[in-house]
């Protein structure tokens, strides 16, 4: 009788939990609604976007910004065509500093985050103190520039626009968290117990439970290695054109229409007029964007499950 009860109460217990669980079918139209517009309203700044890098100049002019432009033209991307030798070459770079980066990035914030997590870690202490510091006080951009020219002569290399930025704090705290929630130490100990060291607990336990954190850094990393532009402005000379990421190429474009078309009484008036000076824009973001957009579906499965990464304790 007492083992019937207790299935009795477990099984009421259970369906009490289902029913409070339930959707009403009117209160799932709502949320589902309440998303798509939420989705409506987020992809509409990109459609307008790309609306207006193919609109003319001279619609603009006309009507201004708009969904609905008087003349469609494809003129901008002709001219952004004419420099494929350059745009393509600094796509390559682009893509290569961004891969790279971000392997980099993720093997030196993981490694930290985990020996951080570690408590017999002797100098754990020590070190959480030690990275705090750049989080509260920055040495400043002259000085890190004398260090990354003088002292390890980066200047001027694939490096430069690589190892400044690969090695965050914020994401070894992140790390160390999540290692810290989320990693048993008891399996970290029948590992030991077993004989294994640490490289092989880290690469083959650590590091397929923590993959939601690392393709949350990895998404991270890899929007600020795409997205930069200021390391190649600092540290690359103009006869090293060979190493201009694409945001720089494209900076530098709209940066010559901006000024040829501040100086139009020096120039040719035919001249300035094909000059696409707001669709220009527009376009540069189509092109920037584009290809960032497609590696998110990869990180897609893993990123919102790390999006809760520190919640439970710092």
């Amino acid at each position: 009788m007492t083992q019937q009860n207790m299935k009795k109460r477990k099984s009421s217990r259970g369906e009490g939990i289902s029913k409070m669980n339930r959707v009403k079918p009117a209160t799932n139209v709502v949320i589902s609604a309440l998303f798509v517009i939420l989705a409506v309203i987020t992809l509409t700044p990109a459609i307008f976007v790309l609306i207006l890098s193919l609109s003319s100049e001279q619609s603009i002019q006309a009507v201004g910004y708009s969904f609905f432009p008087k003349e469609w033209s494809l003129y901008t991307y002709e001219y952004l065509w004419r420099d494929k030798a350059v745009i393509g070459r600094a796509l390559i770079n682009s893509v290569l500093v961004t891969v790279g980066g971000t392997g980099i990035g993720l093997v030196l914030c993981s490694t930290m985050g985990y020996a951080l997590s570690r408590p017999h870690y002797f100098l754990k202490k020590f070190y959480t103190y030690f990275i705090f510091i750049p989080m509260l006080f920055s040495g400043g951009l002259v000085a890190s520039y004398m260090v990354n020219t003088q002292i390890y002569g980066l200047k001027n290399t694939y490096w430069v626009l690589v190892l400044p930025i690969a090695c965050s704090t914020f994401y070894i705290i992140i790390m160390r968290t999540f290692f810290q929630t989320t990693v048993p130490d008891s399996v970290i100990e029948s590992a030991k117990i077993d004989g294994a060291r640490q490289f092989r607990i880290f690469g083959q336990i650590v590091l397929p439970i923590s993959l939601p954190a690392i393709a949350t850094i990895g998404l991270f990393f890899t929007f600020g290695f795409w997205n930069d532009w200021f390391m190649a402005r600092m540290y690359l000379d103009t006869n090293r054109q060979d190493l201009y990421p694409l945001q720089y190429v494209l900076i530098s474009i709209e940066r010559n229409i901006e000024f040829m078309t501040r100086s139009a009484q020096y120039i040719t008036a035919g001249d300035v007029e094909k000059l696409p000076g707001e669709t220009i824009r527009m376009a540069i973001v189509m092109v920037v964007v584009l290809p960032i957009a497609c590696s998110y579906p990869f990180f897609q499965k893993y990123f919102i499950s790390g999006l809760t990464i520190g919640a439970v304790k710092g």
